[in-house]
């Protein structure tokens, strides 16, 4: 197995302008003409009909189902009901004026059970709600998993197992097979760190198991299913179709906390656990040699087999980077809760690094908990431009989620949410600015949603849902995005929306 990194994958830029003319007009405070606005959701959050047209259970339904394991019990049962309503959804993105619209694909609704044929009636649902977004202009990108395995496939071993990575790739062959003629961006993977890390280490997320080395293996199966994904999709599309292949990581903006030697090492450990572990095998071809020594005495990484890491490392038309918050780390552990924002725990999502102490921004936090810092999202997007020079960059996923109630017209006035969007988009803008070639913007959410194991407590969306009635009201967050998208300029951080928005 190598552990020597070599030069970053580039790949020729696909869309956008040149990025001297983006950076002339970023200083002038405007993004490029050809920006995309988009916002992003995933079919486990907002579809519901979780048994209906041949879908079957996903991690997610048995973990949500299980006791304990969401706020309140609470499920993605029926959700917002997406999968009965996206065409009303899909009429609010127009009125809203996105460009583009980010969704994932039900594994299980697409190929039930995570083998064999395709489901033609869950297939015809993605084909439906594609068509209705080219029919009004906005572009699809279809993102493969965002963390729904087929059941069946966790119970024969689940992402820890080689053969899961195969699997997704005929899955992914089906997909290019069914929308490969009509769309043209695809993300393989949402936040593999998750899927690995909080599903099979701390066991936060589904399927919630907590085994250290297990989360390794399953972090290395996500970067082989990432390679066997992306061959497969551009092997199935159509003839004369040329997929733009993407895959969106959440990486860490890790930062020590002090300019200790033990702080500095703190933070070089989890970078390599947040970020390299991914970056190496994907941009790179290799695993980098310190994160092997650093886990060293949990595993010899045996599950790696020659060849794995350069299979990984495909050409990307894009590079999805997904942005909340900083991690400011320490050396040395001190009693207490781990303060990561990943949720409780009593086992780690950090492999080898619980000597490793976690910090919370000083300041403003949202209604995760998880500190506001528009910095890090700057500091990742000309980290990563550095890293892997000529390949365009998006921000497939950034928010947050704030408490808010109606006002007395039923009107959902949310000024920290704009703030939060104005800070972090000023900073997309500053990237351009200093040259780095991001070509969009997904906002998270498009609408409340099922929020995993926070259940329905948390709201992300720029348009409120009252789960009761499905009732879906924008958020005067939305119309300061819609406004930020027609214009191309930033509205002020004071916006509210005229009395009679829609």
């Amino acid at each position: 197995m190598t552990s020597v990194p070599t030069a970053a994958t580039s790949a020729t830029p696909t869309t956008g302008e040149v990025p001297g003319e983006a950076a002339a007009l970023a200083r002038q405070g405007r993004f490029p003409t050809d920006f995309l606005w988009g916002a992003a959701t995933a079919s486990y959050q907002i579809e519901g009909a979780v048994a209906e047209d041949g879908r079957t259970p996903s991690i997610w339904d048995t973990f949500s189902h299980t006791p304990g394991k969401t706020e309140n019990g609470d499920t993605g049962d029926v959700a917002v009901d997406h999968y009965h309503r996206s065409a009303e959804d899909v009429a609010l993105m127009a009125r809203l004026g996105l460009g583009t619209y980010r969704f994932s694909v039900s594994w299980s609704r697409v190929q039930p059970t995570g083998r064999g044929p395709a489901e033609r009636r869950g297939l015809d649902f993605y084909r439906r709600l594609t068509d209705d977004l080219l029919a009004r202009g906005i572009r699809p990108m279809v993102t493969l998993y965002h963390w729904d395995l087929p059941q069946e496939l966790e119970d024969a071993g689940g992402w820890p197992e080689r053969e899961t990575a195969y699997r997704f790739a005929e899955y992914a062959a089906l997909v290019g097979e069914a929308l490969g003629d009509r769309v043209e961006l695809f993300t393989t993977l949402n936040e593999p760190w998750c899927s690995a890390f909080l599903g099979y280490g701390s066991g936060v997320h589904a399927p919630g198991r907590t085994d250290p080395v297990d989360a390794l293996r399953a972090a290395h199966h996500l970067n082989l299913a990432h390679g066997l994904g992306a061959q497969a999709l551009r092997a199935s599309v159509p003839a004369g179709r040329t997929p733009k292949i993407a895959v969106s990581l959440n990486p860490s903006a890790v930062r020590a906390r002090t300019a200790a030697p033990e702080d500095e090492d703190a933070r070089r450990r989890i970078d390599a656990l947040a970020n390299r572990v991914f970056t190496g095998p994907m941009l790179h071809g290799a695993y980098p040699e310190d994160l092997l020594a650093d886990t060293a005495r949990l595993t010899d990484w045996s599950f790696v087999q020659d060849g794995d890491a350069r299979t990984a490392c495909q050409p990307l038309d894009l590079l999805g980077i997904n942005y909340y918050a900083p991690a400011i780390v320490s050396g040395g552990r001190v009693d207490g809760p781990r303060d990561d924002g990943h949720g409780a725990s009593a086992h780690s999502p950090w492999p080898a690094a619980d000597d490793i102490t976690f910090h919370q921004a000083q300041g403003e936090r949202t209604a995760m908990g998880w500190g506001v810092d528009p910095t890090g999202l700057y500091d990742l997007l000309t980290k990563y431009a550095a890293e892997a020079p000529g390949v365009p960059l998006l921000v497939t996923e950034n928010g947050a989620a704030y408490p808010d109630a109606p006002d007395a017209q039923g009107r959902f006035h949310d000024p920290d949410r704009i703030r939060y969007l104005h800070g972090h988009l000023s900073a997309v803008l500053d990237a351009i600015r200093d040259g780095a070639d991001v070509r969009g913007y997904y906002l998270w959410s498009l609408l409340d949603n099922f929020e995993w194991s926070y259940g329905y407590g948390k709201r992300f969306g720029a348009v409120h849902v009252d789960y009761d009635t499905q009732v879906r009201t924008p958020r005067s967050s939305a119309h300061w995005y819609a406004r930020a998208a027609r214009d191309g300029v930033l509205p002020p951080a004071d916006f509210r929306p005229e009395p009679d928005a829609g």
